[in-house]
This record gives structure tokens, sequence and C-alpha cells, in this order.
């Protein structure tokens, strides 16, 4: 018994050694991107086994809050940081320098049974600042639009309201937490409509994903087209970010490094984005990648 029992001790402490020699990077933010970094993250460590990655979502703010806050090593995230959340990185002694690890053609979807397939940016503004209220007013059957937009907290939001509204939401919309849940009640509802990431527009089903112009007469595009998106021909395409504090160092140089390598692009394709161009490649370099 006494042999057994110092077996047990012995393999217990050589457990917590190599617990304790493990590097831990947590990573928190964005739902938009949450299962591109996830993937990186099991790919990676499947190569670096002493390297432990934690992936959660919780939306961009909750992410760039936990960086300022010194809770997370990379913070993910689907717009930029804004100036209020500069000016708390500057009391908590962060530095949060911007890498950008893909390209994402932001998608507006509406149910699959829907005759309206193109939109103008200008259109879609006012159908989500709820003046535009019939699909009879933009070429589609007369029935009422449904609004369904991410929490306040996304990233996503943000974007879409800044870039696109240039406005305020409709109190009608209706707040979903993530993009899988906006997928699931458009398809759902034959007069639903909302936004979500190209990743998750590439692999849904019984939804339209819409061509947008910038305006009438212009030309439309669609976020599933990548030349477009890459040349910037289709109009609400952004970059996706991850914030660190300061420069690249150690392990969280070479996870995001893995991220940018070819083999790190591959799976940003294989996850439904896009491939950063020379130029956001030119601009990582200032942070040490």
């Amino acid at each position: 018994m006494k042999l057994f029992n110092v077996g047990v001790a012995v393999f217990a402490a050589a457990f917590m050694a190599t617990a304790a020699s493990a590097e831990m990077i947590q990573i928190k933010g964005s739902d938009t991107i949450i299962n591109l970094v996830q993937k990186e993250a099991e790919v990676y460590m499947q190569q670096n086994p002493a390297v432990k990655i934690s992936v959660t979502g919780g939306g961009s703010g909750t992410g760039l809050a936990a960086l300022v806050n010194k809770k997370c090593s990379i913070a993910n995230a689907s717009r930029a940081i804004n100036a209020k959340e500069v000016e708390s990185a500057g009391t908590t002694g962060v530095s949060p320098s911007r890498i950008v690890i893909a390209i994402d053609g932001l998608s507006v979807v509406v149910n699959g049974g829907n005759a309206v397939s193109k939109l103008t940016v200008d259109q879609i503004g006012a159908i989500f600042r709820g003046e535009i209220k019939n699909w009879s007013e933009v070429g589609g059957s007369s029935m009422p639009i449904n609004l369904y937009g991410r929490q306040s907290n996304s990233g996503t939001y943000g974007f879409f309201r800044e870039m696109v509204l240039k406005g305020e939401y409709s109190p009608k919309m209706n707040t979903m937490n993530g993009n899988s849940q906006i997928v699931e009640a458009v398809k759902a509802d034959p007069s639903g409509i909302g936004y979500i990431g190209v990743g998750y527009a590439k692999s849904a089903t019984g939804l339209t994903v819409l061509d947008v112009a910038m305006k009438q007469g212009g030309v439309y595009k669609s976020p599933l087209d990548k030349a477009a998106v890459e040349a910037g021909d289709y109009p609400i395409a952004r970059p996706l970010y991850q914030y660190i504090d300061g420069i690249a160092k150690g392990t969280i140089k070479e996870f995001i490094s893995f991220e940018l390598s070819e083999q790190g692009q591959r799976i940003v394709e294989e996850e439904g984005f896009y491939p950063i161009s020379a130029e956001y490649k030119a601009a990582n370099t200032k942070f040490g990648l």
C-alpha cells in the first residue's frame, strides 16, 4: 500500500510539473471569428503540445475590456478599438496593438423564400433604422420586414451601425447573441433580414446572401466573391483583428505568426473568410510580426 501511495504521489507531482510548464494563452472576444481562432489554436496546439490556448467569445467589447484589464493575452475584435477603450488602457498601463488576421465580407442575408436578392447600402441602412418597413418598398412581396442584429457589445453591431446605418438601429430589431442565432432566426422567418460574417454565410443553407451596391446605379457585388472583396469592390468588407499589449513576443508572437503564415491563412479560407493583403501584412510588422 505504501508503494502504491508513493507511486500516486510521484505521478501527481509529475502531472503538476507538466501542467505548470505548459504555457497558457487566453484569447477572448469577437463571436464572428471565434470558430476561426479556435481552429487556428487547435492546429497550433497539435504542433506545439507544450502550449495551451483558451479561446472564448462574448463580443469584441468583452475581449477588448479583458485585454485592457489584463485578463487575457489576445483580444479578438471585428471592429477597431475606440477612444474610450484606448483611454481605459492608458490607466492600466496597456498599449493596445492592432493586428489584422483575416478579411470579412460582412454579409446581409434574407430568408431563402424572399424574392429580394440585392440591395444598396442606403437601402440596408434605411431598413435597419426602421425607415423602410415593408419588403414591397424594395421590390419584394408585401410583408413587414423583421430585423435581426447583434447585441451592443458586438464589434459587428458597431461596425454595421457606423458603416451602413450611419444612425441608430430601429428599437424593433431583434437582438441576437451571435452569428449562428441570426442564421437560424432568418431561416425560420420569411420576413427576416440579418447580417453575419461571411464565414457563416458560406456554410448556411435556407438563406439568400444579398448582392450589395454602394448606391443606386452602382455595381452589385456578392460577399461570396473573393475577388470583389479583395479588390474592395464589395462595399461592406472589413478587416478582422487581434489586439495585444505592445509588441508581440514569446509564445504570443509565435502563435500569431502561425495565424499569419501560409498554413494559418489557409485555415482562414477553410473557415470561410479571406486572407490578408500585402498591405496588411506590412502593417503587422510594426508590432513584431
